[in-house]
């Protein structure tokens, strides 16, 4: 029987559930997994955009953390949207006290452009949560922002990877959606070699929320107990068929359908 996997889910909140802790908690229960929250900002959202983002008070999202922790406890944490530099620096001592496998999300900018971190907490994130990720998700403009470098094609963002392990990341996804091209193609980059996701790209403008399902369904995988490139196989996997079978809500950059795992067993 597959573990149950507790993941810690720390990151912000999407009024209209496409994204956030939303897709997040979805994301891990469709997978089989247990999900708890630590909330690091409200958010005002559809899927036309982000009209507000409020972050919460950093000793609040620590006392989140420490209460699931101390508690429940997690086999994997899973950070995303974190608001601000005071937010990012509680969340690099929540993870250093956690000893468990941490999926950072770097979170910086909403589906409809939106800023989602300020530039004074980009640092932080590079110093200070990255070096103790188990897993880093960058996206290409993520990746050219942590890194300096140009993330523009394949090879681009296979470099700004390797520049990311050799800053201290215990295994980079970096996701090449951002990347022109017929076909999608993410790279897991780690110590041992590099694996390559490819498919043909979705012709839909329900891709909200993205980003967060991969890395939550990434954690799910690590929680469980899988290792790491089948958790990222499986995740990657779930984020296709999400996307596929998108229910076409809103009128703008709409969600992705969490859920199709349960469709064929209720």
């Amino acid at each position: 029987m597959q573990p149950l996997g507790r993941v810690l889910i720390i990151a912000g909140s999407d009024s209209g559930g496409g994204a956030g802790v939303q897709a997040d908690i979805k994301t891990v229960t469709a997978l089989g997994g247990y999900a708890a929250t630590a909330i690091t900002a409200i958010t005002v959202q559809n899927t036309l955009g982000v009209q507000a983002v409020h972050p919460l008070p950093a000793a609040l999202m620590t006392a989140q953390a420490r209460a699931v922790l101390d508690d429940i406890g997690a086999d994997a944490i899973k950070t995303g949207m974190l608001g601000d530099r005071a937010l990012v620096e509680a969340v690099a001592e929540v993870l250093a006290g956690a000893r468990v496998p941490a999926v950072v999300d770097p979170v910086m900018i909403a589906k409809g452009g939106a800023p989602l971190l300020p530039p004074d907490a980009l640092s932080v994130v590079r110093a200070a949560l990255a070096p103790q990720a188990a897993l880093l998700t960058p996206n290409a403009p993520e990746a050219a922002a942590l890194t300096g470098l140009p993330c523009e094609t394949t090879d681009d963002l296979r470099r700004a990877a390797e520049a990311l392990l050799k800053a201290g990341a215990g295994a980079v996804l970096a996701k090449g959606g951002h990347v022109a091209g017929p076909r999608v193609i993410d790279l897991l980059v780690t110590p041992e070699g590099e694996t390559t996701f490819e498919a043909e790209r979705i012709d839909t403008r329900h891709t909200h929320g993205t980003g967060c399902t991969l890395a939550s369904a990434c954690a799910a995988g690590l929680a469980q107990g899988l290792g790491l490139t089948e958790a990222v196989g499986r995740a990657w996997a779930y984020v296709q068929e999400a996307l596929a079978h998108a229910p076409g809500l809103g009128a703008g950059h709409g969600p992705l359908d969490h859920g199709w795992p349960l469709r064929g067993r209720l």
